[in-house]
Order: structure tokens, then sequence, then C-alpha cells
């Protein structure tokens, strides 16, 4: 009974989120085709149609590639579950490994097979994405040897970080009794916070050069923000980010001492002093408002719950022959658990998507009235208009499809937001 309810709640979950999210992209390339060729009349002085025109296709050649990528990741859950895919990588790994080293190696090697079938699986749609889409609009600045290098260095960093946090969740589960869940938990949190540490000093710099911010004015204009502002960090640096990308950002890194202030060089070349300000006003303004730490709370407070879930639904054998496994007989199961958890979960948490996507939005309307009070808010505006136009962003995105999605306000609602706190003749 409950075996066959599972399947049901998921094959349902499956298909309507699928149908959903092909219903919202079709929206939106419908609503972005419509309005291509006329400049919304708020960006009319400051955005060419040229520009508009390519924000527009470059959504659209997004938009049609997304459908692609949604249509294989679905197809691809499907073999994994209820075509029997994930029962029968694990029959062969299990027969393969685990009568001559054992539980733990078995485990391990199922983990470590099922994300290099997926990666391998999903290597051809970065490629297309990377040397078609985005070479196409002038973006991608990735040669096929950096792509491959990048590629090697991810599935090493990622052996070097996920195999000893997966074997530890794997010996919690084993050893810890009924209440595993709650010590995995915290080791979870445990390693996610390190991670926030390590990755600025140890992980990123694999991947990027960073070098300290040797603008004496600019630098002196931050720290003065800063100082402002209340908040301190260990360094400002400039990250390469042309290396890979024509796209432009900043961010803050890190955690408690091992903060750090990172803009990509792009965005160094594109922006005015002020406009840099302002925009990093606007994430000091994350920082005021304790966004991030909300977040992480919330996260925290999320995989508590899924840690708990999964405490009780790996000891149920329905579990596993609801969604196409059959659980071992003479091996454990806590890999299969965690693997079923991992695909399973996203299918229904799709649904709350848009929840946080409104609590992401208003954040950032915060953050822009916290940059207006500490900075320009007519640099701020300048600078949210000449990110739009340099990464492409349509002005005219679906409605629907912002509330359904968009992590940030479409231009227009930050735009008009930013009136409110700036006189008029400021944001001209």
């Amino acid at each position: 009974m409950h075996s066959e309810l599972l399947t049901l709640l998921f094959a349902a979950a499956l298909v309507g989120s699928l149908g959903v999210q092909f219903w919202l992209a079709s929206r939106q390339m419908r609503h972005v085709a419509a309005h291509r060729d006329a400049v919304p009349a708020p960006f009319a002085k400051t955005i060419t149609l040229a520009a508009h025109q390519k924000a527009a296709d470059y959504t659209l050649a997004k938009g049609r590639f997304g459908l692609l990528t949604t249509a294989f990741s679905a197809a691809l859950l499907l073999g994994w579950t209820l075509l029997g895919g994930l029962d029968a990588l694990n029959v062969a790994v299990r027969d393969a490994v685990q009568p001559r080293f054992g539980d733990m190696a078995y485990q391990l090697a199922l983990l470590s097979a099922f994300v290099a079938i997926g990666g391998l699986l999903e290597l051809p749609f970065d490629w297309i994405g990377t040397f078609r889409i985005e070479q196409r609009f002038g973006f991608n600045r990735v040669t096929p040897k950096m792509f491959i290098v990048d590629r090697i260095k991810a599935v090493l960093v990622g052996a070097l970080i996920g195999l000893p946090i997966a074997a530890l969740i794997l010996w919690i589960m084993d050893a810890t009794g009924g209440l595993w869940w709650l010590w995995a938990w915290g080791a979870w949190v445990g390693f996610n916070l390190l991670i926030l540490v390590l990755y600025p000093t140890v992980i990123a710099p694999l991947f990027n050069k960073f070098k300290p911010l040797d603008d004496e004015s600019l630098k002196e204009r931050v720290q003065s923000l800063m100082a402002r502002c209340g908040f301190s960090a260990k360094g400002l640096f400039v990250m390469d980010g042309s290396k890979r990308s024509a796209h432009a950002n900043a961010y803050f890194t890190g955690l408690g001492v091992a903060k750090r202030v990172v803009f990509f060089d792009t965005l160094l070349a594109k922006l005015s002093p002020g406009e840099v300000e302002a925009v990093l006003a606007h994430e000091l303004g994350h920082f005021k408002y304790r966004h991030v730490m909300k977040r992480m709370v919330l996260m925290f407070a999320a995989s508590l719950a899924g840690f708990a879930l999964l405490g009780w639904l790996a000891g149920q054998s329905w579990f596993y022959s609801a969604l196409g496994v059959q659980p071992n007989m003479d091996a454990a199961n806590d890999a299969l658990a965690l693997l079923l958890f991992v695909l399973v979960v996203p299918v229904f948490a799709f649904f709350v998507s848009p929840l946080l996507a409104r609590w992401s939005r208003k954040h950032e309307f915060e953050a822009d009235a916290y940059a207006c009070a500490q900075a320009s808010g007519g640099d701020l505006a300048a600078a949210l208009l000449k990110l739009h136009e340099d990464n492409a962003s349509t002005l005219t995105p679906d409605p629907l499809y912002v509330r359904f999605y968009y992590s940030h306000p479409p231009a227009s609602e930050r735009l008009a937001a930013l009136q409110l706190h700036v006189p008029r003749e400021a944001m001209t």
C-alpha cells in the first residue's frame, strides 16, 4: 500500500513539475519575443534597441536550451528510479565490490559511480551551453583545454572533499543507532561551515587567480564605505573572471575572520568607482540585515527536517521498492537510501521554490534601500542598467515566470523601488 502510494505521488509530482516548468518557460519565451522590437519606455534613453534585442535573443536561446535540459533531466531521473537504472547499478557495484572489500567500500563505490555517470551524461550539455550559447553571444572566454582542465579539477576536488564526508555520514548511519540522522545532520552542518572557511583560500584559487585590489583611490573609497557600515573583511581582491566569461559580478565569501570582498575584473572594467561603491553597498546591505545568516539558518533547518525524514524512510522497505530499487539483503542500504532521497526530494521541493524566490526578492529590495542610504542611489541605478545590458538580461520577462523563478527583482521593479529612495534627477 505504501509502496504504490509513493510511486503514484512521485510520478504525479514529476509529471506536474515538468508540466509547470514547460508552461512557464513557454510563457517566458513568448513574452520576451513579443516585446523584442521595442525598448521599454523607462529604459529608452539608456538601453539601445540592439542591446535590448541581444538580451531577448540570449534569453530565447537559453530558454530553448533549458527546455531540452529539463526534459533530459526528467528522463534521467525516471531512468534512475522507476525504470530501474539505480537498481541495476547497485547490483553491479555490490556484486563486484562488497564481497571482497566490505560494505563501506561498496557504498562509496556506488556513490562514486552514480556521480561519475551523471557527470558524463551531463557533460555534453555543459559543452553546448559554454561553446554554443555563451560563445554565440560573446560571453565565453573558456578554451576547450580550460573546459577539460576545469572538469578534471572539479572531479579531484569533489573526490577529496566529498568522499570523506560521505564516508563519515555512512559510518554515522551504521554506528549511531536510531538517532543517526541527528548526528549526521551535525556533521553536515560542520562540513558546510568548514567549506565556507576554506573556500576563499583553498578551493577558489584552484580555479581562478586572486590579487589584492591595487587601485588606491577605489580601495580607500571601499574601505570608507565598509567603515561606515561597520563591516570588516580580511582583504579586497580582484578575480580574473574575464578568463572564463564576460559576465561581471562582485561578492563576499568566507565566514567570520575569513570574509573577503571579491570583485570580478570585468566589473571593475565596466563600472565607475561610484557605481562599484554602490554595488558593494548593496552587498553590505545583505549583511546588515543578516540575509546571509537567515538563509543559512533556513538551509540548516531544512536539512535537519530532511535528515529526520531520511532517518525514517531508510528503514522502510517500501521506500526502495516504490522507487524502482530492491533493497539489499546481505549488504548495507545506507548509500541507496541517500541516493534515492537526493533524487526524489527536489521533485517535491520544486513546488515551494516560488516562496523562496519571493523571500530572496524581498531581501534584494532591502539591500537596495540600504545601498541608497550608504552610497549613491543614482550610481546604483546606473550600475544595475550597465550590468543588465552587459549580461544581456532581458528587460521584459514574463511576470509569472518572475514570481516563480527570479531570486532578484527584474530591472523595472528595482528601478521603480529605487526612485522611492532617490530624487528623480539623481536617477537620470
